[in-house]
């Protein structure tokens, strides 16, 4: 640098001088700012370097600005306000900008209540995006989302590599039992008390992750699975399979109450581990706007049912939320 010229500053340097100019403390400003003192201490040097000026003496007892350093001070706070302002507007510009195009988005029950909520949140805030609802299985959940089929999914995990989730609910696991089974009637039962009971198997296409969870494979202590001769892809074939007596197989709590079923009953195992909820979409578009805007608005509905009382149901018709601008969301 040629003598007498001067290397623009950053913003973060200035914010660090305005911070110690409250301060008067380097560990008292180091600590505000969540870095360590060695760090901070070291970008005011570097600062006085950039700027040829000495902006602060240092004591053992004390810190105090030089006469430079307090006149600098107000043409740092212009820069650092002036910084602030323009991160402000990109991102009122990036909430307002209105998408437009098409969305695909699958569901295992598109009949949901919050299904509904989070396809007419979009359509308020983003009216020019063209939202389909498909129905689609667990045996297709992670190809769909693979082969670009479909832009996101809501449904139960786990998934394979690939694709990337946002938790919407956590629930317990039940086993679903024909009616005129011996344990069919019991309030609880255990992995162990299952052993030897076949499972309704389900189609070789499924992921082996998602197979494995629902079967509970391996088993806890090591006993072998017995799985039928179905190939199923659906949930209703698993029921149908079960309702006949046939075999057996798990589901999550909600589906006692979304599918009742005559000759079904409905037993908690107590100890098997959670299964969740979750949006799904493909890590390879996960920065796709409309995809981001769903992730947003998920967030938004699912979390308001999940806030509305120790009832609520995740499933169900969130309470209703003010429309703000039209955004596009923000990515986890």
């Amino acid at each position: 640098m040629a003598k007498g010229s001067v290397s623009d500053p950053s913003v973060r340097q200035l914010r660090l001088l305005l911070v110690l100019s409250e301060e008067l403390h380097f560990g008292r400003a180091a600590q505000r700012l969540f870095i360590s003192q060695p760090a901070f201490s070291r970008q005011i040097r570097a600062l006085e370097e950039r700027l040829g000026l000495t902006l602060v003496e240092r004591s053992t007892r004390r810190v105090e600005l030089t006469t430079a350093g307090e006149a600098l001070l107000p043409h740092a706070r212009a820069m650092v306000d002036a910084a602030d302002g323009l991160r402000q507007a990109v991102d009122t510009a990036r909430r307002t900008r209105t998408l437009s195009g098409r969305l695909v988005f699958g569901a295992y029950a598109v009949a949901l209540p919050v299904i509904r909520a989070v396809v007419e949140r979009m359509g308020r805030l983003h009216p020019g995006l063209d939202v389909e609802l498909r129905e689609v299985t667990f045996a297709e959940q992670a190809q769909v989302l693979l082969e670009d089929r479909v832009d996101a999914v809501l449904c139960f995990g786990p998934l394979p590599p690939g694709l990337q989730t946002l938790e919407v609910a956590t629930q317990h696991r039940l086993v679903c039992l024909p009616d005129g089974h011996p344990l069919a009637h019991r309030d609880r039962v255990t992995i162990a008390e299952l052993a030897g009971i076949p499972l309704v198997n389900v189609a070789d296409r499924v992921p082996r992750v998602y197979r494995e969870f629902w079967s509970v494979d391996p088993r806890p202590d090591g006993s072998p699975v017995l799985a039928t001769d179905h190939r199923a892809t659906t949930l209703d074939t698993l029921m149908s399979a079960v309702c006949l007596g046939q075999g057996i197989t798990f589901a999550a709590a909600d589906v006692r109450e979304l599918m009742p079923r005559p000759g079904i009953s409905y037993v908690e195992v107590t100890d098997l581990s959670p299964c969740s909820v979750v949006l799904a979409w493909a890590a390879a578009r996960r920065e796709k706007p409309a995809i981001v805007a769903l992730r947003g608005v998920v967030r938004e509905v699912c979390g308001a049912t999940a806030g509305a009382g120790p009832n609520a149901r995740w499933w169900d018709t969130p309470p209703p939320t003010p429309t703000p601008p039209a955004q596009s969301g923000q990515t986890p």
